[in-house]
């Protein structure tokens, strides 16, 4: 099912958002300004938009896998959830990031991605003695073999 997503541009100068069907369901953001920044340094990057996310959806936000290799940077809080509720013309999304080593990023460039998820829906918990499955092995136990 298509959705809208309502973008409101800050800058004229980054590439606006495009969803490439067949490729991937995450959507590139383009850096909105020029940032250099030194080993250790946070910073809260622009990607020049704000955003009105459909009702009954969040917006999750998470570095490419190239953002590491490419500029030393690490998003500091893992990924990103943006609610609905979110969605004021001067709400500017903005990746938080501490940079491993002195680095540069310019307009344009891709550092981060978003995908829209639909609400997770409400959960009731059950406690039990014994879930009655067979175990794997744990967290952490897989790819040693």
């Amino acid at each position: 099912m298509e959705q809208t997503l309502r973008i409101k541009y800050h800058t004229e100068e980054i590439e606006k958002l495009q969803y490439i069907g067949g490729k991937s369901d995450w959507i590139d953001l383009r850096v909105a300004e020029n940032v250099s920044l030194k080993k250790g340094e946070f910073r809260l990057i622009s990607m020049g938009i704000s955003v009105e996310i459909p009702k009954g959806y969040e917006m999750v936000i998470a570095p490419r896998s190239s953002t590491f290799k490419n500029f030393g940077l690490l998003q500091t809080n893992s990924l990103g959830v943006i609610d609905e509720s979110y969605c004021g013309d001067n709400d500017i999304i903005r990746m938080p990031v501490y940079a491993t080593r002195d680095t540069e990023v310019h307009v344009n460039d891709r550092i981060c991605q978003f995908r829209l998820f639909e609400h997770q829906p409400h959960i009731c918990f059950e406690e039990v003695e014994s879930l009655g499955n067979s175990d794997r092995g744990g967290f952490g136990s897989t790819g040693k073999n």
